[in-house]
């Protein structure tokens, strides 16, 4: 390890060696891990950084020292969960955070290819050019230069375009979609997804009130369009949510011709359509049509973040809309969103240098190798239907013959393993014998025998 090159993160570096050195190891017995001098010799840094990456450790309960004997590792019991833990969602969230767990259940694409030191570079560049005394302190809509940068990237012809006061930023996915549900007047109406649906989104429309009507997809992610046209006759339909590329968790993809259609009908009812984006780039070869580019620009609202492309230190949201935005902006200035001038600036300059597209190009051709390894896996047992994803991160499985998967997270969790049922992605009890399992994985661990461990599970689980 260098000792100068980003040497202002280098406990970060060995702060991730030592949470892979432990969790190599049995979870159920101590282990004595290296002094400060020994790790600092081993990998090239100060006897000061390792100190402060086995504090990290130390404060989160996963070591502890002995005094003249140096740091152990703690031996950890099997995750329990608090009596108040009452949904699925909650304990598989609390469950994933417990330390030493493998997360199958994982959403995070940028963990494989991440652009986070680029971007921290930047910004650390751009501090020294743009003290912070003379930066505004307050940018309600988001920072100038990034909201021109997705405008520019989104416009796709004359007709088609976006300009910088069409983009809104907020401080994360969850916060722009309320801002512009309010905004619009939707909450308390009812809304059509596709399903199975992200568990983000499904628990946004509740917390806003709005009835959800789910609508099923077959396993090449098609609606069934009759039943579709019959839907949006019988109910009073204000908003549709639908990904934009490849269906998300599913990873099919709707034919051109469909979302055509889809769109006309959704124009003729006068229904907002919102373009889920956060997936919209992860797409396999070709890129597939997207809903925006048959939609009602007026009726249209494109929503994404940036921490699936560029990792956790974006984590901002946006949306984008030609339409209403005198209430829009009302609802952004209501909230005061109070943002990183200079981080949202260093996300820019990653647009403007065109460092995203290149990045892009890489990061899929590394989900799809990674999805092809766990095909792999998965093609060596018979407990699942298997449709490979056209894109995104993660295959939908359907047991067979048909396993409950909530009993099946359940048994995994003695194994230190954590998997995403699929009933989270429906508010009706819906995909009870489906799971996401996730390929954007620690592939350094044993995926093969934590796929093993699934199958067993699966076949114990009636």
């Amino acid at each position: 390890m260098d000792r100068t090159k980003h040497s202002a993160f280098a406990y970060q570096a060995v702060y991730r060696y030592l949470v892979e050195l432990i969790d190599a190891g049995p979870p159920d017995g101590e282990r004595k891990l290296p002094s400060l001098r020994q790790l600092a010799e081993r990998l090239g840094v100060s006897v000061s950084t390792t100190k402060y990456a086995y504090a990290l450790l130390e404060d989160q309960g996963r070591i502890y020292a002995k005094a003249k004997f140096g740091y152990f590792t703690r031996s950890l019991p099997a995750p329990l969960l608090t009596e108040g833990t009452s949904s699925l969602l909650d304990q598989v969230f609390a469950t994933a955070r417990q330390p030493g767990m493998l997360a199958l259940s994982s959403d995070a694409p940028a963990m494989l290819l991440s652009l986070e030191n680029p971007l921290l570079m930047l910004e650390r560049e751009l501090t020294r050019q743009h003290p912070r005394s003379l930066a505004p302190l307050y940018l309600p809509f988001g920072e100038p230069e990034l909201r021109a940068a997705l405008a520019e990237r989104y416009t796709q012809s004359a007709e088609r375009y976006w300009q910088a006061d069409h983009v809104f930023i907020g401080s994360d996915l969850h916060a722009v979609l309320d801002a512009a549900l309010n905004a619009l007047d939707l909450a308390g109406t009812v809304a059509l997804v596709e399903s199975p649906c992200s568990w983000a989104i499904l628990r946004q429309l509740q917390a806003a009130k709005i009835r959800v009507i789910e609508l099923h997809l077959n396993a090449h992610g098609r609606f069934d369009l009759a039943a579709l046209e019959g839907v949006l006759k019988r109910a009073p339909i204000r908003l549709a949510v639908l990904s934009s590329t490849v269906n998300i968790p599913q990873g099919g993809v709707m034919p051109a011709q469909d979302k055509q259609q889809i769109c006309r009908w959704l124009a003729e009812r006068d229904i907002w359509l919102f373009e889920n984006d956060t997936y919209g780039e992860l797409y396999f070869e070709p890129r597939p049509a997207r809903y925006r580019d048959f939609a009602d620009p007026q009726k249209l609202l494109v929503f994404s973040t940036f921490d699936k492309v560029i990792g956790a230190e974006a984590p901002y949201g946006y949306v984008l809309s030609r339409g209403q935005g005198s209430q829009l902006q009302r609802e952004f200035l209501k909230r005061g969103f109070r943002l990183s001038p200079i981080r949202q600036k260093a996300i820019a300059k990653l647009f403007t240098s065109k460092r995203i597209d290149p990045h892009l190009k890489a990061l899929r051709a590394l989900l799809l190798k990674r999805m092809t390894q766990l095909d792999a896996l998965l093609s060596e047992h018979d407990q699942w239907q298997v449709h490979r994803p056209h894109g995104g991160a993660s295959f939908w499985l359907e047991a067979s013959p048909a396993v409950d998967m909530r009993k099946v997270f359940e048994r995994l969790r003695a194994e230190r393993i954590v998997i995403a049922p699929g009933e989270l992605f429906s508010q009706q009890g819906a995909w009870r014998h489906h799971l996401r399992l996730s390929y954007t994985l620690d592939w350094g661990k044993d995926i093969a025998q934590a796929v093993n461990l699934l199958v067993q599970a699966m076949r114990q689980s009636p």
